[in-house]
C-alpha cells in the first residue's frame, strides 16, 4: 500500500463527508426556516362584538347566534374556502367599556368544513355575557395588537365591528381609528338599530348607521351592514362576512385582485359577490354632522339630568 494514496483517499473521504455534511446543515436550516414562515391566508379578520348595557341578555344571545348561524350558512363557507389559499384566520372578541375586552376565539385557521364546524361550535358553547359602557375606541385599541401577534400573513387585514350606539367611555374614535388605518388594518361596521332605551333610561341612536359611516369604518372598500333589529342580525352578519371574504364594497365592484384567482368549483363566488352588493346601499363615507364626539356628550347630558333629579 503506497503511504501517499492511502493518504489522499483519506483526505477525499473527509471532503465528500464535510460535502455531505455542510448540505444535510443548509437543508436543516432551510426546512426550519420554511417551518418559521407563517401560513398565507387569504384574510385576517377581528370580529369585535358588543355587549354593553344597552343590549340585554335575550339580545347578547341573538347576537352570538347569528355569528353561529353565519359560519354555519353554505354561501359563507364557500365563500372562505374559495379564495386563492381556501383559508382565512378569524378572531372573535366582546367589548364594552374602554378596559372590558374578553377574547372568546383568538385567531383560528379557517381551512375546511371540519375547522368551521369546530369555530363556530366553540362560539356556541361560550356563556354570554352582558357588561356597562360603550367603548368602540377600546375595542379597536385592542385589535391593534391581536392582529400584530397573528400567526399568519395576509394581505388583508379587518376589523369588524357590531354595535348598537355611539362610544362613550374610552378615548376619541376617530383617534383609535385613525392609529388603527396607519397599521393597514381596514375597519367595517355593522350598526344595529336597536330603537329603544337602554336598562338605564338612556335613548338610541337614531342616526347610528350615519356615525358608523362618518367616526367608525374607514380603510379601503370599508362600508357597513345595517341590522334593523336583532331579529335581523343573523342575516346581516351573512351578507358582511360575504363581502369582507369576497373583497368587495357594497356599490363598490368585486376585487377579484384581492382574491387574486379563485379555486376550481368556486367560480361563482364572483357572481355571489355582486347580486350582495346590488341589494345594498354604499356608504356616503361623510363627516358626521353631530360631531364624532356625540356619544360622550349625550351621555354626560343624560347622567347630569339624572343625578339632578
Amino acid at each position: 500500500m503506497v503511504p501517499g494514496r492511502v493518504r489522499s483517499s483519506g483526505a477525499a473521504a473527509r471532503s465528500k463527508l464535510a460535502a455531505v455534511g455542510g448540505f444535510c446543515l443548509a437543508a436543516i436550516l432551510l426546512g426550519s426556516a420554511a417551518a418559521q414562515e407563517p401560513k398565507e391566508v387569504d384574510l385576517s379578520l377581528a370580529l369585535a362584538v358588543d355587549i354593553s348595557g344597552s343590549i340585554d341578555p335575550d339580545e347578547a344571545e341573538l347576537q352570538r347566534e347569528g355569528y353561529v348561524r353565519a359560519f354555519n350558512d353554505r354561501q359563507v363557507r364557500r365563500a372562505i374556502l374559495g379564495g386563492y389559499s381556501g383559508r382565512i384566520a378569524v378572531a372573535y372578541f366582546e367589548w364594552s367599556d374602554s378596559w372590558r375586552q374578553q377574547i372568546l376565539a383568538d385567531w383560528t385557521l379557517l381551512d375546511s368544513e371540519a375547522a368551521i364546524d369546530a369555530f363556530a361550535n366553540r362560539l356556541a358553547a361560550q356563556p354570554v355575557t352582558v357588561l356597562t359602557r360603550t367603548s368602540i375606541s377600546g375595542a379597536i385599541r385592542f385589535a391593534i395588537p391581536l392582529f400584530e401577534r397573528n400567526p399568519y400573513a395576509s394581505e388583508r387585514k379587518v376589523l369588524d365591528i357590531s354595535g348598537d350606539g355611539a362610544n362613550n367611555d374610552g378615548g376619541l374614535i376617530t383617534l383609535a381609528r385613525d392609529e388603527a388605518l396607519s397599521r393597514k388594518i381596514t375597519i367595517n361596521g355593522l350598526p344595529i338599530m336597536n330603537g329603544r332605551p337602554n336598562k338605564y333610561g338612556f335613548p338610541p341612536d337614531p342616526d347610528l348607521d350615519k356615525y358608523y359611516e362618518g367616526c367608525v369604518i374607514g380603510g379601503p372598500r370599508s362600508f357597513i351592514v345595517v341590522a334593523n333589529s336583532f331579529a335581523e342580525f343573523h342575516e346581516a352578519v351573512r351578507k358582511k362576512l360575504l363581502l369582507e371574504i369576497a373583497g368587495a364594497s357594497p356599490g363598490g365592484k368585486y376585487q377579484a385582485a384581492n382574491v387574486r384567482q379563485q379555486r376550481p368549483g368556486t367560480r361563482g363566488l364572483h357572481h355571489l359577490a355582486q347580486s350582495i352588493e346590488g341589494s345594498m346601499p354604499a356608504p356616503g363615507k361623510r363627516p358626521y354632522d353631530l360631531g364624532c364626539d356625540i356619544g360622550e356628550r349625550r351621555s354626560r347630558e343624560f347622567w347630569q339630568r339624572r343625578f339632578q333629579q
